[in-house]
Parts: C-alpha cells; structure tokens; sequence
C-alpha cells in the first residue's frame, strides 16, 4: 500500500483531531439575578456584591467556556451605583472566559418601553443577539418585551423577526445544540400552565414554544423566579436557575453548571455553599450488575 502524501495525510490528522476536540465535553455556568440591592430593598448592595463576588471567584476557579449572567443584573433600574457595583465584579471575572449579559425586568422596567431598553442597551450593549462555541449555538432574547410588550409593541415585532431569521441560520448550519438564554421563564412546571408574574403569558408562550419545536430548540435557560424549577414541554426543557443574590421560597442563593456533551446537556445546581473544586468532565462508570444469587 502506497503512503499517503504528507499533506493529505496532515489535513486528514487535522479534521480527525478536530472531530475529536468538537466532541469533547466542556461546561458553562449559568449565574442569575445577582440583583443588587434585592436583600435591603435598595438601602445598601453589601450582601448582594458579596455572593456575586463569591460567584465570580467560583468562576475563575472553575473556568468554564463561558458564563451567562440571565437577567436582573441590578434591583433599581437605571440606579448608577449599582450599575458601576455590578459593572466592577462582573468585570473581575477572568478575560478569557466569555460574559454574555442579559436584560431582566430590573434592568429595562416591569413594562420596557423604547427608552428603557436603549438605556440598557447603551450600558451592556444588545438586549438580543447570538453566540457560538464549538457545538452550541446560544440566543439570547430580552424576554421583558415579550412578557409585557404593551409599550414596545416595535421591540416585540423587530425581536420575533429576528429570532426566526437566528433560528433559521442555526438550523441551516446544522447546530448541534440551539440553546435559548432569558430572565423570564416560560413556564414553571407546565407549558401549559396559568399566566403568572413568573412565567411568559400563554397566549405568546404558545407561539414561540413552536417556533423552538420547528427548529429544534431542546434547552432554555432561565431566571427570574429566584428558586429552581424544571419543565418540559415534549423534548423542549425549560430550566430555571436560582439566583447567585436574594432567593424566595426557601430556596438558597447559586449558580448553575452546565456540561455540554455531544447528544444533550446535564446540569446541577449548586448552592454557594456547596460549590465543587472542580468540574468532573467524564460521566461516572456504570456499576457492574449484582449477580443472581
């Protein structure tokens, strides 16, 4: 047999090899609703910047792919000293792991107006856009418009056509996971379930969950309701973390790691007090079957 030239030999170790990085497991995190000033009603941000900061040392110890930070960033829209607050620890998370900011109801207004969402937009830059690392393709939507979009009935319409044309892309690409980031919720437990200051209303809920189904969407990634919740709505998975600040419910403060594997996405959720050392890549061996006495 004949040896293969050097150079076709290279290219076919380089698409080998690359196949193989392709397929290889990595993680994100997910942070959501450091909300400062939620823990004193605005009077200070002391507790708030503490757990974001703690947070961050968790990231930059961890260092996954990246980071999203889903919504509420601070607690009173527009207030400048939380903004530099959140600003400064989101900034001393390490630079070479990706931050992908997103708008929560605090930051653009319960109900956004053009104003509010070209204020947030001016600050941490656009309220939607699209992301990529290796087999994700994550889209992040300002899901305040869609939850109460009587005063930027515009955003509404200009994000809905967006989002198609994203999800169009993805799909033509052939993405192996196309991943929806928001701060609301589109549903708690039930894609079916009643309208509530928690999740999307249904009657826009229904439109956009089949429009994820068309294309293939599997994962949603939410906030919002500062405790955790799991849904799911046929294959379509709705998974709302907790907060990194102020938690309801009895719920307690975290984040949220995320393994991307080539055929889905594990997660866990951890409290701040319980965060690992490090992230275990490799799936545990399955125990041997007990034998038949």
């Amino acid at each position: 047999m004949k040896m293969l030239p050097a150079l076709v030999f290279a290219l076919l170790l380089a698409l080998v090899s690359g196949r193989a990085v392709a397929d290889e497991p990595f993680f994100f995190i997910q942070l959501s609703d450091p909300q400062l000033g939620m823990f004193t009603e605005n009077k200070d941000f002391a507790q708030d910047a503490a757990n974001f900061e703690f947070a961050v040392t968790a990231v930059n110890r961890l260092r996954p792919a990246f980071v999203v930070i889903t919504g509420d960033l601070v607690h009173k829209p527009g207030d400048a000293a939380q903004i530099a607050a959140y600003r400064r620890i989101a900034g001393q998370i390490d630079p070479a792991i990706p931050v992908y900011h997103i708008a929560g109801n605090h930051d653009v207004q319960n109900v956004p107006t053009p104003e509010s969402v070209a204020a947030y937009v001016k600050i941490f830059g656009p309220d939607r856009y699209t992301f990529s690392h290796r087999s994700v393709t994550g889209i992040v939507l300002n899901s305040s418009v869609i939850h109460s979009p009587q005063e930027a009935p515009a955003q509404l319409a200009e994000q809905e056509r967006w989002l198609r044309a994203e999800l169009t892309k993805a799909k033509a690409a052939d993405a192996r996971h196309i991943v929806v980031f928001q701060h609301h919720p589109w549903f708690i437990a039930s894609a079916t379930e009643p309208d509530q200051y928690f999740n999307i209303p249904l009657a826009r809920r229904a439109v956009y969950m089949a429009l994820f189904r068309e294309f293939g969407v599997r994962y949603l990634f939410c906030g919002h309701y500062h405790r955790n919740a799991e849904g799911r709505d046929g294959e379509i998975e709705n998974i709302t973390s907790g907060p990194v600040g102020k938690p309801l419910g009895g719920a307690k403060s975290g984040l949220r790691v995320a393994i991307v594997r080539d055929a889905a996405i594990e997660h866990r959720y951890y409290e701040l007090g319980e965060l690992p050392v490090k992230i275990e890549l490799t799936p545990p061996a399955p125990k041997p079957a007990a034998k038949k006495k």
